[in-house]
């Protein structure tokens, strides 16, 4: 009778034990569902509110409800001849940036592939610059840009400030030189991007087997016909993603330019992610239009990139 009563009590206490005890299941819920409604809040939300706001005529400083205007947005940015100008100045530094970064990403892989005394600490230096803050980056280099006790004129061999070129300011010996301000961002930027470009490619260098290369040689291949039909084909599809990753970074930019010129001389340097800035935020305060403009930068890097995928998917097969 005794030994019953003692057995109930211990089934009683493992009972409410268990209720206190979580399943694999509910520690799952229990992580899974704050995330998704951080995730939601934080992301879903901005993004359909815009989608919203981008058809309505608001400024978020007006102290007044949204008014609907349908498309009107879409069709005053599409017309306006001063917005293609700001996508074709991103489109210019796109190309140039994207270009001369992937040719110096290669060629410091193709020059730290092979293992030297010191290759490892030469490749952290390389790789140092894109570890930085972009608007660090932009005020370091308008320093070193400055005509007057700035180092590029140095380097270049301008000692005299009157006679070397003023790159922020678009001027050489003090004639105005159109694009040099531009140009003076896309240096910085494959300054800094280059060794992302470099990790892909080498990365790929690395997986390239020995054997393709000893029977090259065994055919008494040449080293441009190695590269050409060995290098150039394994590294390719890294290569194009590389090439995917920093054409949307190219078309968001926006900290580097701010840092550095802040779209100026003029609108020499006004990419078409900081006249976004300009309308959303900086006295213009045009919420809606900013909206509208977000979207359609939004189609045309989801098109850029769709091509690029396309073209990978194609060297793949």
């Amino acid at each position: 009778m005794r030994t019953t009563h003692v057995h109930v009590k211990q089934t009683s206490y493992e009972t409410r034990h268990l209720r206190w005890v979580l399943s694999d299941r509910a520690i799952v819920h229990l992580f899974i569902w704050p995330t998704l409604v951080l995730l939601i809040c934080m992301n879903v939300f901005p993004l359909f509110y815009s989608l919203y706001l981008s058809f309505t005529d608001y400024s978020a400083i007006a102290r007044q409800a949204p008014r609907w205007v349908g498309l009107q947005n879409f069709s005053d940015i599409l017309n306006d001849p001063q917005l293609w100008k700001y996508f074709a100045t991103t489109g210019k530094y796109a190309f140039f940036s994207v270009g001369l970064q992937v040719i110096v990403g290669f060629t410091l892989a193709m020059l730290v592939k092979e293992k030297f005394r010191g290759s490892g600490l030469i490749t952290t230096l390389i790789l140092l610059p894109m570890m930085l803050s972009p608007v660090v980056v932009g005020l370091f280099w308008k320093l070193i840009y400055n005509p007057t006790f700035g180092y590029f004129n140095y380097l270049l061999g301008f000692t005299d400030p009157s006679k070397g070129p003023d790159m922020l300011a678009s001027r050489f010996a003090g004639k105005p030189v159109p694009d040099l301000a531009l140009w003076a961002v896309v240096i910085v930027d494959v300054w800094m991007w280059s060794p992302f470009v470099m990790l892909l490619v080498l990365s790929g260098l690395k997986a390239i087997p020995e054997y393709l290369y000893e029977a090259a040689a065994i055919d008494r291949a040449s080293p441009w016909f190695q590269f050409w039909h060995i290098t150039l084909p394994q590294v390719l599809p890294l290569l194009l993603i590389a090439i995917l990753f920093r054409t949307i970074e190219a078309f968001k930019a926006f900290d580097l330019v701010m840092g550095l010129t802040g779209g100026g001389p003029g609108d020499q340097t006004e990419l078409i992610a900081v006249n976004l800035y300009r309308q959303a935020f900086l006295g213009q305060w045009q919420t809606g239009r900013a909206s509208a403009l977000a979207y359609i930068i939004l189609i045309v890097i989801i098109a850029i990139s769709n091509i690029y995928i396309r073209f990978l998917n194609r060297l793949r097969d």
